[in-house]
């Protein structure tokens, strides 16, 4: 058993301490996460990896660490997983929001690098709304694009936190993206 699973079978038993000594032990691999994430984002992307990962951790353990209530290493860094996707998808409304007009008076000139970049916005609201879809049909291929797509983890760091074989992460994710591929293809 890992010291991750230990802190947060403290947490579910109650132990505020436990909470505490949570960040520290996954600020890495949630930082990495995250800039793996944000790898595949714009260059002038707003959002960093560290803020990422500080919101992200926000959303899941509460401003105080007492909302906490995880079963797993896996349900922890599913929760993070979302708690990244619903940030990502957050500053990508903002941004297409403003981008149709909602900064109407900020506008000054045409830049066509900045046309060029907001492809990944639209992207992130493409995937997220296939995703809600996917969940309604298969929520085990929903973890997977979770923490593959939103979380940035490989299909070994997946299997792990899945409690899954690699192989059938594998699968799974080959699976889940075809299946937001058509219907996101379907969707127009």
């Amino acid at each position: 058993m890992s010291d991750i699973t230990r802190i947060l079978e403290a947490v579910e038993a109650g132990n505020a301490v436990a909470a505490e000594a949570l960040l520290p032990l996954v600020y890495n691999e949630l930082r990495r996460m995250a800039a793996g994430k944000m790898a595949g984002e714009r260059g002038d992307h707003t959002l960093q990896p560290t803020a990422l990962v500080h919101e992200a951790y926000l959303r899941v353990a509460g401003p105080d660490g007492k909302e906490v209530q995880w079963n797993s290493r896996a349900h922890f860094f599913s929760a993070v997983a979302e708690a990244m996707r619903r940030v990502l998808i957050e500053s990508a409304r903002r941004k297409s929001a403003k981008k149709r007009g909602g900064g109407a008076l900020d506008r000054a000139t045409w830049d066509e690098s900045k046309v060029a970049a907001v492809g990944q916005d639209d992207e992130i609201l493409a995937v997220n709304e296939a995703l809600s879809a996917l969940e309604d049909e298969d929520p085990e291929l929903a973890r997977v694009v979770k923490l593959r797509y939103f979380g940035g983890l490989t299909v070994d760091e997946t299997a792990s936190a899945l409690e899954s074989s690699p192989r059938t992460v594998n699968r799974q994710w080959k699976c889940a993206r075809a299946w937001l591929f058509r219907f996101i293809a379907e969707s127009g």
